[in-house]
């Protein structure tokens, strides 16, 4: 259970904005953001960067949501995982990869690029500070953007499954 309750996105002065955030998200407030929206300036800036990272960047999908799925379990964020599993069965991670990712440096199901995005998403998460052999095996896959979108997806989800964590947010919560 949450440790605080989800914010009443019926009132006045957050209605406008939990209506943009589910047409954003697919017809839903999310839990996640019914947490956001007890202050609507994080949760629009939230809605900002978090758009931004999963719709408009240029990573590809499987890569990203490997990066989030493999957060999530480091971080223990059960939502963050729940809600993503569909996201990257639909973006071609494979079921057999999703059951390997948490031993993916022992596993052949995983090509060079995705071990790369794999080590460098395992690093800032759990070292923060990245050696230069871990920046230089996934620098060889990306340019300049790609590695500030792959940097800021993980620091992002990072983000992310900390909020979670901390305010115990789970998708059986009552809202």
């Amino acid at each position: 259970m949450a440790r605080l309750a989800y914010a009443d996105i019926g009132r006045e002065e957050i209605r406008t904005l939990a209506a943009r955030i589910a047409a954003e998200r697919g017809g839903e407030v999310l839990h996640i953001y019914r947490m956001l929206l007890h202050s609507p300036v994080v949760a629009e800036g939230w809605l900002a960067l978090m758009t931004a990272i999963r719709q408009r960047a240029i990573l590809a999908g499987d890569l990203r949501e490997l990066v989030i799925m493999r957060i999530a379990q480091l971080n223990g964020a059960n939502y963050e995982a729940e809600q993503h599993r569909a996201f990257a069965l639909r973006e071609g991670v494979s079921e057999p990869q999703l059951d390997a990712l948490e031993d993916w440096e022992n596993s052949e199901l995983f090509s060079p690029l995705q071990r790369a995005v794999l080590d460098y998403t395992d690093t800032m998460t759990l070292d923060v500070k990245v050696p230069e052999r871990v920046f230089a095996e996934a620098r060889k896959h990306f340019d300049e953007r790609g590695m500030i979108e792959l940097t800021a997806t993980i620091a992002s989800y990072n983000m992310v499954s900390r909020f979670l964590v901390a305010l115990q947010v789970e998708g059986d919560d009552k809202v």
